[in-house]
């Protein structure tokens, strides 16, 4: 007697790795699973991007639940008679249902509520990625070439309809500078559903790709030399009521003060956030001088390697400029996942408008034609150049491990650490071959 296949649903969380883990149970049970999710364990969090968990704080002790979250489903249904694929994004929580200390979703939540209460501050955002499509014809001279785009035909259209079936608003489409790289941008959303839709984007790609007989990589370097694949992350304010107010016609860069704080604020512990926005040994062959990536802790206007851009927009009459205002942080891949990156950015900002931070100097240029001292005297600090030092800034910056809290600190750097470790045993053409197959 022929049956018909039953399906499985996963719940699934975005963890210190970037990657999306988490555990399955049958369709039907859906309902009681949105109440109680599944079972979960605090080491989960400590599996690096190579498999492996070289420490942990945890032990084998300790239970948690994975809860699925309202808005949280990827649904991508096929037409070749199998089940469809249904993801849900969650949250970790204690057996008694509290956020747990090392739920990077949930940090996330409260990063967004602090800068509610204390700045009266809404957060807009949107995770621009670049990824390195393998279906992809490599030919010289192809860069942002119409021809980049075809034969992916079938992959393109079935991406940006699961996408918009998904609910995320795709943007625009794009080959990109390198071989076999390409670029997609989403419409902005309100902060957590930037985020949500960041590793929905990821898993949607991949999938497809997969369906298409391929794969893609979002590694920030698949290549060694060529220009990697960034995570442009851009973000506005507007108050409570929706109203935006990063824009002030007249000031500097057109910044307002609210938004020259916190772009401050993320400046002076820029050392730090490279630890989190920037997490993998291979990230730092990325962010080199003259790369189209950041290389200094600077904020510029329209430069593209500028740490913070002032993105442009359209001076034609009837532009609504205070609502296409908005910045850019280009120290970012997808080695990090979007909610602890985006939670770290929001820490501090609002630690910037908290402190009052006068605007940033606006630089114009290549930075490393000035001296140390000349960058000294404008407030632009050099970046970390490798994930070593990235995390001893981190470690020692103790206003952003207090954002993280003492739980997630130990954890984050001793998951950290222990990549770097493992990755020592690597040559650099290898370990970008390990980093484009987990990415």
């Amino acid at each position: 007697m022929a049956t018909q296949p039953e399906s499985v649903i996963t719940v699934c969380c975005s963890d210190i790795a970037g990657q999306v883990r988490g555990k399955g149970f049958p369709a039907v049970d859906l309902d009681r699973r949105r109440r109680f999710g599944v079972g979960w364990t605090p080491t989960n969090v400590m599996i690096n991007c190579f498999g492996r968990i070289p420490a942990t704080p945890f032990g084998a002790e300790g239970d948690l639940m994975l809860v699925p979250q309202p808005g949280g489903d990827i649904r991508l249904p096929y037409d070749d008679g199998t089940p469809a694929e249904h993801v849900i994004l969650g949250d970790i929580t204690s057996m008694a249902g509290e956020p747990w200390d090392c739920c990077l979703r949930s940090l996330l939540k409260r990063a967004l509520a602090a800068l509610e209460k204390e700045a009266g501050l809404r957060l807009l955002a949107s995770f621009e990625h670049e990824f390195w499509y393998e279906g992809g014809e490599e030919r010289p001279g192809d860069s942002y070439a119409a021809s980049s785009l075809r034969g992916m035909e079938g992959f393109i259209g079935a991406f940006l309809a699961a996408l918009r079936a998904n609910d995320i608003a795709p943007d625009t489409f794009l080959p990109e500078y390198g071989p076999k790289q390409y670029e997609i941008t989403i419409d902005p959303a309100d902060g957590l559903i930037a985020a949500d839709q960041a590793v929905k984007l990821r898993e949607i790609c991949r999938s497809l790709a997969q369906r298409h007989g391929s794969h893609v990589s979002f590694s920030p370097v698949v290549t060694p030399g060529i220009v990697g694949n960034g995570v442009h992350i851009h973000f506005s304010l507007t108050d409570l009521a929706g109203n935006p107010v990063g824009y002030e016609p007249g000031q500097p860069g057109g910044m307002s003060a609210l938004c020259a704080s916190f772009c401050a604020g993320i400046l002076r512990h820029a050392r730090a956030l490279c630890a989190i926005t920037a997490p993998a040994v291979i990230s730092y062959e990325r962010l080199k001088p003259h790369s189209w990536s950041a290389y200094y802790a600077n904020l510029a206007d329209r430069d593209r390697e500028a740490l913070l851009r002032i993105c442009p927009y359209p001076e034609l009459p009837g532009v609504d400029v205070a609502r296409r205002y908005n910045i850019e942080y280009r120290g970012a891949d997808a080695t990090a996942s979007p909610y602890l990156q985006l939670a770290m950015l929001v820490f501090a900002g609002l630690a910037g408008i908290r402190d009052g931070l006068p605007a940033p100097f606006i630089s114009s240029g290549d930075p490393g034609r000035w001296s140390d001292a000349e960058r000294t005297e404008r407030g632009i600090a050099d970046l970390p150049r490798s994930l070593g030092e990235a995390l001893d800034a981190l470690e020692a910056d103790s206003i952003a491990t207090g954002w993280l809290g003492p739980v997630l600190t130990k954890a984050y750097l001793m998951h950290k650490r222990g990549e770097i470790e493992m990755a020592g045993d690597h040559g650099l053409q290898e370990l970008c071959a390990l980093y484009a197959r987990a990415y």
